[in-house]
């Protein structure tokens, strides 16, 4: 029995709970706490007019679920003017609001679904953070543990709740958490074993500086019990410094060996490397142990190499040799990381909508210029405040021909001219106005219309042996409203083809 949970059950039937944000993680957690027979009242910006809010009422309605709703602008008043004993804050949305200390200040206690799960999870955590990788790092770990037999739950920023999964999980099974700097802001609950793939300025439309997105990340191994673990990239001197903070033991990655090292000499530390060889090495206090030469990986680029690496020291101890080499040899990839979509008279195409961020769009084309790949480049999407240094040079290594549509279309341009040094290439933008969505039935046909045009026009471009690959170098936010929505209709286009 999980005792935790069945306090905290005990603890909050009948009471008055508000849950701010309706949205992925929310709707579960509003059912969960429902049927825990919580008074729930759902919090959200967004009016009965938004698709996504009338749609969950009436999935609500029709499964007999009765809550209270406060929508629109002035959503947050009834913080204020009423007393509720929780209060579940979205993501994005600071401790520090004034509307949340005034609920603090009147008894409730302030926490998220992810914290609370984090707390009641019977079962060792696993948890990924970082700027670039985070998805495919949470992935191999999963496909990794599963390998070896274990029964694993997968969950987080990567798009599955599992707070209320919480009773269906075992002592004895795994549980994997991708962890965005938005979930780990102010949290004091920190993972058993957490990775940090790397850091580099990001979020900073929403961060009040880039500091603090960096301490952001840091919560996830900063509260871990003397027995936690924390694997760093030993390559970025940001998470490198982070091993100042642990309290656990620390374990480091990189592709060179050296770098891996750079952590001094004792033999008390892991690392993960390349030895010179190309062979995805694990080094202890015991010795070396060889993985997997990097050429027998079935996902291509250096990028994913290191995501093996840190995954590799993750889940040491609890995972065979075997196993490992078994998932690298197989594993395809995740959906919208250059997933091959189709082949069409010669020409490869390949949704990379998780490229929500200039360095995200230089790895990817890093990965197709390590292939030889060549072709042509759909982007463009809202801007992070991201710098945008060597991106212009990374994508005219792989693309001269570029279909931009997106509100980061002038920093886009920008760093070509730039970094084009001679290089000729041909860009053609498409115009992009605020304000249409897709997910709106008013202006969904514009920005169909915007993908079908700048498909066709790549398409034309594109010549036999080469590729079609959607990398946006921003959010989805300024058309869709998350980057699956939009490389989900950006697969469909394609094979509509």
């Amino acid at each position: 029995m999980n005792t935790m949970l069945e306090t905290f059950k005990n603890d909050i039937k009948g009471k008055n709970a508000a849950v701010i944000g309706v949205g992925i993680s929310n709707t579960p957690l509003i059912r969960w706490l429902y049927s825990l027979g919580v008074n729930v009242t759902a919090f959200d910006i967004h009016t009965e007019d938004d698709p996504s809010i009338s749609k969950t009422k009436a999935e609500f309605e029709s499964d007999g679920i009765k809550i209270s709703w406060s929508l629109g602008a002035d959503y947050l008043d009834r913080l204020m003017s009423e007393s509720f004993e929780y209060v579940f804050k979205t993501p994005k949305m600071r401790f520090s609001a004034p509307e949340l200390q005034a609920a603090k200040n009147n008894g409730s206690i302030l926490t998220t679904e992810m914290e609370l799960f984090m707390n009641l999870c019977p079962a060792r955590i696993f948890a990924v953070t970082g700027s670039d990788g985070k998805t495919t790092t949470t992935t191999l770990i999963s496909e990794l543990l599963k390998a070896q037999g274990y029964k694993v739950w997968t969950g987080g920023n990567i798009g599955t709740p599992l707070l209320d999964k919480i009773e269906s999980i075992d002592p004895g099974d795994m549980v994997v958490l991708e962890l965005s700097s938005f979930q780990l802001l102010e949290c004091v609950t920190s993972a058993d074993v957490a990775v940090v793939t790397n850091v580099t300025p990001n979020h900073l439309d929403f961060h009040k500086d880039n500091n603090e997105y960096i301490d952001a990340k840091t919560n996830i191994f900063k509260y871990q019990a003397p027995y936690g673990k924390v694997i760093l990239n030993s390559a970025c001197d940001i998470t490198y410094k982070m091993k100042e903070l642990a309290r656990g033991s620390v374990c480091f990655f990189a592709l060179d060996e050296s770098v891996a090292k750079r952590s001094g000499s004792s033999k008390l530390k892991t690392t993960a490397f390349l030895d010179d060889n190309g062979n995805l090495v694990i080094e202890d206090i015991n010795g070396r142990n060889k993985l997997i030469n990097e050429n027998d990986i079935l996902i291509p680029g250096k990028h994913n190499v290191e995501n093996y690496l840190a995954a590799a020291l993750a889940v040491e101890g609890y995972v065979s040799s075997v196993a490992f080499e078994k998932v690298a040899r197989t594993f395809k990839g995740v959906a919208h990381r250059i997933e091959f979509i189709r082949e069409l008279n010669g020409v490869k195409y390949y949704n990379s909508s998780i490229d929500t961020s200039p360095n995200r769009t230089i790895n990817t084309m890093n990965a197709l210029a390590s292939r030889g790949n060549k072709g042509v480049l759909i982007c463009g999407g809202a801007d992070k405040k991201c710098d945008y240094t060597g991106l212009g040079d990374a994508i005219l290594n792989v693309c001269d021909r570029i279909v931009l549509y997106g509100n980061n279309a002038p920093f886009v341009k920008s760093i070509l001219e730039k970094e084009a040094c001679g290089r000729t290439y041909e860009l053609i933008e498409l115009e992009s106005h605020e304000g249409d969505v897709y997910e709106f039935p008013e202006t969904r046909e514009i920005v169909l219309n915007k993908y079908k045009e700048a498909l066709n026009i790549a398409k034309d471009m594109a010549k036999d042996g080469e590729i079609v690959i959607l990398s946006p170098i921003g959010t989805s936010y300024d058309h869709f409203r998350h980057f699956e929505h939009r490389g989900d209709m950006f697969r469909e286009l394609v094979n509509g083809l």
